[in-house]
């Protein structure tokens, strides 16, 4: 599953785009570089009923922005993505 499909899934279950959740967290202070990931997942899976893969998607989200490292950019392998910007 690609990084975008992980997103999808995130936003067709939570109905929040990536831009929505660097939103939500900037509001709670999750943004700080020093938050630990960990309270970031605890939160997301509280809130939102994600698991915990789908949540460390979001804390990617949260940490470096919507941009998708070029590593797995048109790869051919299951987490291959088209594009290094993720939809909204």
């Amino acid at each position: 599953m690609s990084f975008q499909a992980y997103l999808d899934n995130i936003q067709e279950k939570t109905g929040k785009t990536p831009n929505e959740f660097i939103t939500i967290a900037k509001e709670k202070g999750f943004n700080d570089p020093k938050t630990k990931s960990g309270i970031i997942v605890d939160w997301l899976k509280t809130d939102f009923g994600l698991g915990r893969g789908h949540a460390m998607a979001i804390v990617h989200v949260i940490k470096n922005g919507a941009k998708i490292s070029d590593k797995y950019l048109n790869t051919g392998k299951a987490h291959s993505d088209p594009s290094n910007i993720t939809k909204s």
